[in-house]
């Protein structure tokens, strides 16, 4: 298996070049509509991702407990598709979630500013100043959202394996030069590996979910390490009781048949409800 991320400036035709992409190699498209029922399904309301969803939240948001859940949750539908088979990632911070996991591709798709006001125009019949606003509002959010959530320059191009400018070319073109990137590069061992980190990262998320969100332990910051069976957790608790209880419901998660717990005791530790 392997996943191909594809960020993209707005109005880059990156939705078009993403359906060329999957019908030419089979890979499932896993788009915002997609991402967005699946975190329904999973607890998390239109209003708590209209606060999250590729922008940076306002201030109160921030410090809220609904930010860990977007995140926690975005990740979780995204380990779970990515375990499926070959996946194409749109936009969502993918290339930032998936960094460092063998037989992953990061696309960055631009186009130079006139085309894209272009683009904005014919798209929302709109003037020129509604479309600048559209614009300038749109890269502003998504900037903001990878600075928030990942700590990462979005437009910096050391995080993707191309930056193709898709000013000139058509979808289908820009879908096949990704393609032939994908033969060069995704080795059968890579997706061997691939299979293998994406099934470490599920079943960390479902320790994370069994304790934090079925079982309520309070322990914050919460991760979960895991190779193959073994899990380490870290994080932060105010009592020994929590992290005994942290322990025992990672043992109960299917898969999980060594703990080790670095969770630390930090006395009347607190974050905003």
């Amino acid at each position: 298996m392997a996943i191909i991320c594809v960020a993209r400036e707005f109005a880059a035709l990156g939705d078009e070049t993403v359906q060329e992409l999957a019908r030419m190699t089979g890979y499932k498209p896993i788009d915002r509509e997609y991402i967005e029922a699946q975190m329904t399904e999973r607890g998390i309301s239109p209003e708590i991702r209209a606060k999250y969803d590729e922008k940076k939240p306002g201030f109160w948001a921030s410090l809220s407990q609904d930010r860990d859940d977007y995140l926690h949750f975005l990740k979780t539908v995204m380990y779970d598709e990515a375990t499926k088979g070959d996946v194409i990632i749109t936009g969502r911070g993918g290339f930032a979630i998936f960094a460092g996991v063998p037989g992953v591709i990061s696309i960055k798709l631009v186009a130079p500013r006139d085309i894209r006001l272009q683009r904005v125009r014919a798209r929302f019949q709109c003037d020129d100043k509604r479309a600048e606003q559209l614009l300038r509002q749109n890269d502003h959010d998504r900037q903001g959202f990878h600075d928030y959530f990942f700590s990462v320059d979005w437009r910096d191009p050391v995080h993707y394996d191309m930056t193709i400018n898709t000013g000139r070319e058509h979808p289908a073109t820009v879908a096949r030069i990704i393609d032939q990137l994908r033969t060069l590069i995704i080795t059968e061992e890579k997706e061997k590996a691939c299979h293998a980190k994406m099934l470490d990262l599920k079943l960390g998320q479902a320790i994370i979910t069994e304790i934090v969100y079925a079982r309520r332990v309070p322990v914050h910051f919460l991760e979960a390490d895991v190779h193959g069976t073994k899990v380490t957790l870290h994080g932060v608790a105010n009592t020994q009781s929590a992290i005994d209880a942290a322990t025992a419901a990672a043992q109960a998660v299917h898969g999980v048949e060594v703990v080790d717990n670095a969770i630390q005791i930090v006395q009347e530790f607190a974050v905003m409800p």
